[in-house]
């Protein structure tokens, strides 16, 4: 399994339309509103928020990663979503955030998890592919990116 496996065109926000934290952690739940394998959308939008509560996912460098577990899905979801304008996300380096990339796993998955989390984090910390995926323009650019990218690691 790679990310790409996980996000498609249509779990992917080329431009969030909201300008806050909060807002935009619900954009990308709210691509799951009709899909199959979510059984709960509210719980997960807890659960997401439950654990924002805890520490922020704003990692650094531009880049968040919200996430959580439970058993509201059925496989793991993945959405990724990007702000040309800088949002306030109370980052671990107090810099704002413009690339959001969303996961959610079933609470017995704890191993599939953690890989995705380290995979993302490691994809990100790449400073030319932060930049080229600010400065995209289009889900199916984005997608593109993350392909290009992701093409040399291993399966997880």
């Amino acid at each position: 399994m790679k990310l790409t496996d996980l996000i498609t065109e249509k779990t992917i926000i080329a431009e969030f339309k909201s300008k806050n934290k909060t807002d935009i952690i619900n954009e990308l739940i709210d691509l799951f509103k009709d899909d199959p394998r979510v059984t709960n959308l509210e719980k997960i939008r807890e659960t997401v928020l439950e654990r924002e509560k805890i520490m922020s996912t704003g990692v650094g460098k531009n880049f968040a990663i919200p996430h959580g577990k439970t058993d509201a899905v059925s496989e793991v979801i993945c959405a990724f979503g990007r702000s040309t304008h800088p949002i306030e996300y109370k980052s671990l380096d107090d810099q704002p955030v413009h690339l959001v990339f969303l996961i959610v796993g079933q609470d017995s998955q704890v191993s599939t998890h953690i890989k995705l989390l380290s995979r993302i984090s490691r994809m990100m910390t790449n400073d030319d592919f932060r930049t080229k995926l600010i400065g995209a323009k289009a889900t199916e650019e984005i997608l593109a990116m993350f392909k290009t990218e992701e093409a040399d690691y291993i399966e997880l």
